[in-house]
């Protein structure tokens, strides 16, 4: 669903990502660590068409990515940090909103499936935004991914700020996500939850892919031992 072949970003003569070379199958969950500038939110911006490569090439589904030609975010969902909505409105009318943009036009009923599906208490749907918790909006961006029906979803720093609870509960969903066959694309800190989550880690270094590995072959304390060596 993902590919980068030889993908490098130069603003100038600074290198924000030195030829990655990277695939991701339909259904895995890649995490990727790194400290702040190492390369993470660049990869990203680069498979949604935000910016465009200094060379090599970006692929989703098949379909080579460019600022120019936008076909491919039709597959794709972004999930940023803070997930940006609508005070003003519901989670309902949120949704209902970005959805008729994707081009859906869902029941209520059936808005209210994907709210729940992603973990939004019911007694949540008709309540202004602006009331929520970071975790309660990450929730709705969830729905919004499924309901625009995304291949792939593409977060930065999603457990950036969440209690345990709200961690767990994001896990929870995000393992869901991977077993309904979606692609999911995880900028990360959270070595733990990259371990908990992860279908494979990789760790990046001043814009290099330094390791990719199973997140099944290496627990948690093996992976901060290996990150702190490498960054």
């Amino acid at each position: 669903m993902l590919q980068a072949i030889e993908l490098t970003k130069k603003y100038g003569d600074q290198v924000a990502l030195n030829g990655l070379n990277l695939t991701i199958q339909p259904g895995e969950v890649f995490c990727l660590l790194g400290q702040n500038g190492a390369g993470k939110t660049t990869t990203i911006n680069l498979f949604l068409g935000f910016t465009g490569a200094s060379s090599g090439q970006a692929l989703v589904n098949g379909i080579l990515v460019s600022p120019d030609q936008p076909q491919t975010r039709k597959f794709l969902a972004y999930i940023p940090e803070v997930v940006m909505l609508y005070a003003n409105l519901t989670s309902l009318e949120n949704l209902d909103f970005f959805s008729r943009i994707a081009g859906f036009n869902y029941k209520k009923e059936t808005l209210e499936t994907y709210l729940l599906q992603a973990g939004l208490q019911p007694e949540a749907f008709h309540k202004r935004i602006g009331n929520y918790s970071k975790g309660m909006r990450q929730k709705v961006g969830i729905a919004i991914a499924v309901a625009k029906n995304a291949a792939v979803i593409l977060m930065d720093e999603p457990t950036s700020g969440l209690d345990p609870k709200a961690t767990h509960e994001f896990s929870e969903i995000v393992k869901q996500l991977s077993q309904d066959g979606r692609t999911v694309f995880m900028a990360t800190h959270d070595i733990f939850n990259a371990v908990n989550v992860g279908t494979r880690i990789g760790i990046m270094r001043q814009g290099s892919l330094i390791h990719t590995l199973n997140a099944k072959d290496i627990s948690a304390n093996d992976l901060q031992k290996l990150y702190l060596e490498t960054i």
